[in-house]
């Protein structure tokens, strides 16, 4: 991988003007949550556009992606310009505290910033992407329940022993979990993340566990047939 760009089947993401580059997080959550053709996606802290860009390919009537920085809302906008599905991602600089919108949307997603109260590093930009200090976990459940259609889910991937906070957060919003995939890097590993989906009213929970890699070291069908549509090795 390049540090200025990242190839996928259906698109290429240039990153060099984003303080936090593609990774396994994006990916998992941009292939994971739940969507059907023609659904409309909110993406908040879109970064490079990448998991707004994949809702594209999924089937999204429309994306709707909003990143505070200005630097990376901009390569948002023309790594969505330079996909072929241009004409419905919409990329807008904002803070999702302030932001509004005439519709309420089926799905919304995000791979938030989740550092707490942990040592910053001298990149202010990198120190926003990855400290909730600019978007807080009950700023984005407050802004998201506001935001989201009756029927629709709130996405998210988070680190594995910050479920139980948001989860709490989400349920004082009327949000409930109702489906929550552990992510392990091998069987019987403990997990590091795990992608959440959060809807109103009372759904049942589905949790399950997907591992990166089996006992033999190589990658699980499960993780591959995720990913299979987005990374260039399968």
């Amino acid at each position: 991988m390049s540090n200025q760009y990242f190839d996928f089947k259906g698109f290429r993401i240039e990153q060099d003007r984003c303080s936090m580059k593609v990774g396994t997080d994006g990916v998992l959550l941009g292939a994971w949550f739940p969507m059907e053709w023609g659904k409309t996606v909110l993406d908040v802290g879109c970064g490079t556009g990448l998991v707004a860009i994949m809702a594209a390919q999924r089937g999204a009537a429309s994306v709707t992606a909003v990143e505070i920085d200005p630097e990376a809302s901009e390569q948002a906008f023309q790594n969505a310009a330079n996909s072929e599905w241009s004409d419905r991602i919409f990329v807008q600089c904002a803070d999702f505290a302030h932001f509004t919108a005439q519709i309420r949307f089926d799905r919304i997603v995000s791979n938030p910033p989740y550092f707490r109260d942990s040592l910053r590093c001298p990149d202010q930009g990198r120190n926003a992407a990855r400290h909730n200090d600019s978007l807080s976990y009950e700023t984005l459940v407050r802004c998201s329940a506001a935001l989201l259609a009756p029927d629709g889910l709130l996405c998210v991937v988070l680190p594995y022993d910050a479920v139980g906070e948001f989860t709490k957060c989400a349920s004082g919003l009327g949000l409930n979990l109702c489906h929550e995939t552990d992510v392990v890097t091998a069987p019987g590993k403990q997990p590091k993340r795990s992608l959440l989906a959060y809807g109103f009213g009372s759904r049942g929970l589905r949790k399950d566990v997907l591992a990166i890699c089996g006992e033999d070291g190589k990658e699980t069908s499960g993780y591959i047939n995720l990913v299979k549509d987005f990374y260039l090795k399968y």
